[in-house]
Formats: C-alpha cells, structure tokens, sequence
C-alpha cells in the first residue's frame, strides 16, 4: 500500500472509482459532468492509495478554485476509503493539508446516517459546522402565482443579467453561513451555461425597475429519476418577510410543471427555519440531512 499524487496517466482510474463509489459520499461535484475533463492542478489538489495490486483504494481531491480562496476555505470533491480504514483517510489528510497555504478551513459533507464516517471525521479533528436538508416534492398540484401590483418576473437574460443576478445573490446571501462568499459575474455566466441548464429556468423578481429576488431551476435528477433543482432562491434582506420567497418559489414550481418534471427538489440550511418551513408548507418533504464538516487548518 503507497500514497501518491494522481497524475494524468492514472485520471481516468480516479474517475472510475468516484464514479463507483460516489453514492456513498456527497455527491455534488462528482456527477458526470463534473468529472468530465478533471484534471490534478493547482485548483483541484488529488492524492489516491493504491494497494499492492496496482489498484486504487482510496481518494481525495480537494476543491480550491478562486471562489474557494476568496472564502479562505477548501472543500473535498471526494474523501473516502473503500475499506473505512482510519489510516487510509490519515494519510490522505496529512496530504491535501500540504495544499492549504492561505485558507482556515476544508469542508466535507456526510449524511448524518452515516455513522462510520463520521465518526472517522470525529476522530481526524472534523467539527459539525452546520446542517443542511434536502427536500423533495411530487405533487403535481401547481400552485398559483400571485404578483403584487407593480412587481413583475422575467427570465434571466444571458449576456446582460449577471450582474443583477449576482447583486440580489451576494446581498441575500451576505449572512448565510456557507454561502457567504461573493459569486462573480463570470460565476454566473458559467453556471447557465452548463449541462445542467434549462432555458427560461432563471427567474429575476422585480419590483417596478429594482431586482429584488432571484430563483433558478436546473436540471437535476433523484433517485435515477429526473427532477428540477430549485436554488439558489434570494431575495435581498429589506424585502424579505413580503412573502416574496412564496412567490418565487411557486413561480419555479409552476414552470417544472410546464417544462413536464413532476418531482422538484432543493437544499436548505437547517438554521433557515423561516424557509423550511415555507417548503414544507408548499408539498415538500424532507428525505435527507447532511453535515458539514470543517478542519480548522
């Protein structure tokens, strides 16, 4: 058994096992997309075990782009061991810590149905830094949109609304632990360009010529089946508690009804209890629950 840095010849091995084994972790940046075209660099720090056979056993890559900088904080793509062992994912750690000059913290996500590994991040020195949920909704009552007089919604225009996107975002967002971090112009222009997109899926909130609110729905999937993915959803603070948050999210719901997806789905921060309980009013229901681990470097 060796620990080395994964390099270019063996990328594809790497893919294949957070490919095979990507259910058991978080899975945000390892869907197909996100693994097409990976490559070890700078941004994406990678160190795999290997056992006597040649054949990879254990993985951990690390998420440190510009937008993880700005935030002083890291977050693992993938950190896992396919046999659990506490010494495997040492090994690992004391690795990627030695890609960590100028941050405070890296961050891994865990259900919190799985004891063994966090347990396995208890005993490396990982804190529970917050919860998050993740709901679900299958009905297929459409509930109807109601605009207050004066406020009207448009679809997100490419080319010209990134930087309104990102005002009302940044603004809405400024307090929210985990996504405090400014997004960029650029950021935005990526993230609806990507496979992901459904046109007309971005939404802007307008109160006569003033953005006060956003909402994006994007393809995403549950369960093997297809389900749209209702977030971010903002509203900037002086607006907040209008009932502009009920609009918007049933303007998403009614266009995941026009576009033919019966199930919606999306994640709220546990300590967000005024927009939980908004989804659970709306039909949602909670099906899982994660924490974020954070390793204060």
């Amino acid at each position: 058994m060796r620990i080395e840095a994964l390099k270019n010849e063996r990328v594809q091995e790497f893919i294949d096992y957070c490919k095979k084994y990507r259910r058991e972790v978080d899975e945000s940046f390892l869907y197909d997309e996100d693994l097409e075209g990976f490559t070890p660099d700078l941004e994406n720090p990678t160190y795999i075990i290997v056992d006597d056979g040649d054949k990879i056993t254990a993985a951990a890559s690390l998420i440190v782009d510009d937008y993880m900088k700005k935030g002083k904080k890291g977050r693992f793509r993938i950190f896992h061991s396919s046999s659990q062992q506490l010494e495997h994912y040492k090994m690992l750690l004391r690795s990627i810590l030695n890609h960590t000059e100028g941050l405070d913290k890296i961050m891994v996500f865990s259900s919190i149905i799985n004891k063994e590994f966090t347990s396995t991040l208890e005993k490396l020195n990982f804190n529970a830094e917050r919860y998050s949920f993740f709901l679900l909704r299958e009905s297929l009552d459409i509930p109807e949109v109601v605009l207050p007089k004066g406020y009207i919604i448009r679809s997100f225009q490419r080319g010209r609304d990134e930087e309104i996107w990102c005002e009302v975002r940044n603004s809405s967002f400024a307090k929210l632990l985990g996504s405090e971090t400014p997004q960029t112009p650029e950021m935005i222009s990526k993230m609806n360009s990507g496979k992901d997109y459904v046109e007309g899926g971005a939404m802007i909130l307008y109160d006569g010529n003033k953005a006060v609110g956003v909402v994006r729905a994007s393809k995403d999937e549950y369960e093997d089946l297809p389900a749209l993915n209702i977030g971010p959803l903002a509203i900037i603070p002086e607006y907040q508690g209008k009932g502009l948050g009920k609009i918007l999210l049933r303007a998403a719901l009614a266009f995941a009804g026009k576009s033919g997806y019966s199930r919606t789905v999306l994640c709220v921060n546990a300590e967000n209890d005024r927009a939980k309980a908004l989804y659970l009013q709306e039909g949602f229901k909670q099906v899982e629950a994660v924490a974020c681990y954070k390793y204060d470097i």
